[in-house]
């Protein structure tokens, strides 16, 4: 890393990827959430499987877990890791799918950009299902919950009932 400045430019400025062949490789986790919010009437079919294209959720899982694989062809400068293990959870409230994703792997760097590529694509998948019952839906709060591993150990995001104070 470069000292005092920016990580991710060579010193003539041009973007360049991060050297981390001296780092040892460490166990590293992250855990990254999002949100699907929807209309009630749209979660209940969702959650009895009434939605006209199919399992929304089995569609999401698989589709969170490609994407979780895929993160160094989508975001620049990223680096390729051999991803260890990939979960991808739901959760249904009254008015939204909750998703979690959670990714392992054994590396010279985190896979927090794996986790958060995960949700974001578990969500569009969501979306992608059901916008025919549904088109007012709306992603967001997508978050990095957890991080374990490397250099800077454990991260945990704080728990708040304001995304306000979250952002502060």
């Amino acid at each position: 890393m470069s000292e005092g400045g920016l990580t991710h430019l060579d010193p003539l400025g041009r973007a360049r990827m991060v050297d981390v062949t001296p780092k040892e490789p460490t166990h590293r986790r992250a855990i990254a959430r999002c949100k699907v919010f929807m209309k009630p009437e749209t979660t209940a079919m969702v959650a009895s499987n009434a939605i006209n294209k199919g399992d929304v959720l089995g569609a999401a899982r698989i589709a969170g877990i490609q994407a979780a694989k895929r993160t160094p062809d989508l975001i620049p400068l990223c680096h390729p890791l051999l991803v260890g293990s990939v979960y991808v959870n739901f959760t249904l409230g009254d008015d939204y799918v909750e998703i979690e994703s959670q990714v392992e792997t054994v590396d010279r760097t985190g896979v927090e950009m794996e986790a958060l590529t995960a949700c974001s694509v578990a969500a569009l998948t969501v979306y992608d299902m059901c916008k025919s019952s549904d088109r007012s839906m709306v992603i967001g709060e997508l978050a990095l919950w957890e991080k374990t591993g490397g250099r800077s150990g454990i991260w945990r995001r704080p728990t708040s009932d304001s995304i306000d104070e979250l952002l502060e």
